[in-house]
């Protein structure tokens, strides 16, 4: 019994000077490799407790190479081809038996070397392989499967098996024991450190001189999971967006079509942001075989007749660039499927979004862009919204997170008009900071869905990458996303909240953030 060893090993030395390992797992158990290890561990914890010496030696020995193990469990291949043979086969249907035809080949060969079968020709001169005895042993699995218990084999069989490529010679390390400095003969118990099942069968636990439990040991470290900052700070984006009672946008569609992408925001095909340099294209597959028909229509009219009082771009619009496929560039496309289908509706519905998510763009690295990175959208669909709405949308959300005072500067965008980058004012660095940007989408992108023409719909997005980087102090967007992420800064970051009285101990990055 593995409980008993160590004082098996004890009793061992009473009468002996040392006591191999090695030869201790021979005398005692067939499966000399896995006994050696139990013996080994035994030894370990004598030698813990200064009751033996060790003084380690080598042994030879033989292992099983990857195909060894492989015959030693499935079976050689000329016993497989024997097993086969029923009756006289045609050589060319046993392929299909085989992994390979070299395998086959081999188990031919051998096959034929050991007599067990024979190789002749039909009267259509095509080869034949037949039984040549009507029992067979397979000599080999035998072999090695004796090998892989105890490492012995004749010389003869090894240097067979070696040339097949199916053992190696290696060598384990092995222990003699000899007294230690704590050895005291037939007076020293040995000192179990828990109870076994073996102990309680045989009942030796009731007269067992057990080692003293420490109760103060903290034992071994938890592994568990741990939350990457970037997901802290999305989950409170995200509630921020719940309280104030916006709906999330299903956002799973990472593979867009330049249709929702870019031709359903009115934003025109000769655009820069559609170039190869801005944007990732799919070559498999590389166009969309979707797109509600009327609608891509009425998109094309938009783009180059005009329509609902707007000239339009007055540009050949091609259908053919409207259908590649792209990595999405932002989550705008997701806004415009979900207006689309709001604007599907029998009756109209006021609906506040909003989404959390990656998007794509074919830029260089640095320490402040990727070309993957997040984006936060929330958006407003009502009736006669104004620009006033849209300040006040973007001062409630700000102010959730403890950034109270805002500017608003003009800006351009393809697909809002007017349209606004949002500035707030860092105490600590006494000057005001990019944040988002924001707009009224353009009649041109609504009015073609569907909705009705005194409905309005105001947006605004940031990153998610920017403010992550101000929470933690990061100054180099690939410390926190890629290969020169520190593990540890994600097991030990704390747990994300921003408060009005906190903004003024953040440090915010100097260059735009992707």
């Amino acid at each position: 019994m593995t409980d008993l060893l160590p004082q098996t090993l004890l009793n061992e030395l009473q009468t002996k000077e040392e006591v191999s390992t090695w030869e201790f797992a021979k005398a005692h158990s067939e499966d000399v490799v896995v006994y050696h290890r139990l013996v080994v561990g035994a030894l370990k914890s004598l030698l813990a407790q200064e009751l033996v010496i060790e003084h380690p030696y080598k042994v030879p020995q033989i292992v099983l190479t990857q195909e060894g193990q492989h015959l030693a469990e499935h079976g050689s291949p000329e016993s497989i081809l024997w097993s086969l043979l029923e009756k006289p086969t045609i050589k060319e249907e046993l392929k299909s038996k085989f992994e390979s035809e070299a395998k086959l080949n081999i188990a031919i060969s051998q096959g034929l070397k050991n007599k067990i079968v024979v190789l002749t020709k039909n009267e259509d001169k095509v080869p034949v392989l037949s039984r040549v005895t009507d029992t067979h042993k397979d000599t080999v699995k035998e072999q090695l499967n004796q090998v892989k218990k105890n490492g012995e084999i004749s010389a003869s069989d090894l240097q067979n098996l070696k040339k097949r490529q199916l053992l190696t010679q290696g060598e384990i390390t092995a222990y003699k024991m000899t007294r230690g400095p704590k050895y005291a003969e037939g007076i020293r118990q040995f000192t179990p450190t828990e109870i076994t099942s073996e102990m309680i069968l045989s009942g030796s636990w009731h007269s067992a001189n057990f080692k003293p439990l420490n109760f103060n040991s903290l034992g071994l470290k938890v592994q568990g999971g741990h939350l990457h900052p970037l997901l802290k700070v999305r989950a409170l984006f995200r509630e921020i967006f719940l309280e104030l009672g916006y709906e999330e946008m299903p956002t799973n569609n990472f593979v867009e079509s330049s249709f929702w992408n870019f031709d359903a925001l009115f934003q025109p095909q000769q655009h820069p942001a559609r170039d190869a340099h801005d944007t990732f294209f799919l070559t498999k597959p590389a166009k969309t075989l979707v797109v509600p028909e009327d609608y891509f229509l009425r998109v094309k009219k938009i783009h180059s007749e005009g329509g609902h009082g707007s000239y339009g771009l007055k540009y050949d619009w091609k259908e053919e660039e409207a259908k590649k496929n792209i990595l999405r560039t932002h989550t705008t496309a997701v806004s415009s499927r979900m207006l689309y289908r709001l604007a599907q509706q029998s009756k109209f519905t006021p609906k506040k979004y909003f989404s959390i998510d990656r998007v794509y763009r074919n830029e260089a690295l640095d320490a402040t862009h990727l070309a993957e990175f997040h984006q936060i959208e929330g958006l407003v669909a009502d009736y006669n919204l104004t620009l006033g709405d849209l300040i006040g949308s973007i001062s409630q959300f700000f102010e959730k997170y403890g950034i109270t005072q805002l500017r608003f500067k003009p800006a351009y965008n393809p697909y809002t008009e007017p349209s606004m980058e949002i500035f707030g004012y860092h105490p600590l660095l006494k000057r005001w900071v990019e944040i988002g940007n924001s707009g009224m989408f353009r009649p041109e992108m609504l009015l073609p869905m569907g909705l009705p023409e005194d409905v309005r719909v105001i947006a605004w997005g940031l990153s998610l990458e920017r403010p992550t980087m101000i929470k933690y102090g990061i100054d180099n967007i690939r410390k926190l996303v890629g290969n020169k992420l520190d593990l540890e800064f994600v097991e030990t970051n704390p747990i994300c909240r921003f408060e009005a009285v906190s903004y003024t101990h953040l440090t915010l990055p100097t260059k735009r953030i992707v």
